[in-house]
């Protein structure tokens, strides 16, 4: 029985390099195409997340909930657009100053969820944020 080379009864010992070369030469014609797409032109300086903060310091976020017909709700209870902004207002005054949190209808309009983030710029807070489900 022989396995081949030949015919002598000895194993063949030579490697077959034609795929090898080809799948090299392959990935040297990627590699020479996207090089210079992955080199950036105009540097810059991106700022880096600090994880430090403990949720505790920066006490309870205040959670305004928006639905479909454009109702606003401070953290689950209603409250109207005057109410809203003077609420907003008092608490731009606290240090440091409460994270808002906004939970929006899926179908609620943009414009609605818009005029409630201009409002809460407007009267000096910082930090808002929008809530959502991941996606599966």
């Amino acid at each position: 029985m022989s396995s081949g080379g030949g015919g002598s009864g000895a194993p063949m010992a030579e490697i077959n390099v034609t795929p090898l070369v080809d799948v090299m030469l392959v990935l040297l014609i990627i590699f020479m195409i996207t090089a210079p797409l992955m080199a950036h032109k105009i540097q810059i300086k991106l700022p880096e997340a600090t994880l430090n903060v403990k949720p505790e310091e920066t006490g309870r976020p205040i959670t305004l909930a928006i639905k479909e017909d454009g109702e606003v709700f401070w953290n689950d209870e209603p409250i109207s657009q005057q109410m809203l902004e003077s609420q907003l207002a008092l608490e731009a005054q606290k240090q440091p100053q409460p994270r808002i949190d906004i939970r929006a209808d899926r179908t609620t309009k943009y414009r609605i969820v818009q005029n409630v983030v201009k409002t809460a710029k407007s009267v000096g807070i910082a930090k808002v944020g929008f809530v959502a489900t991941n996606e599966h």
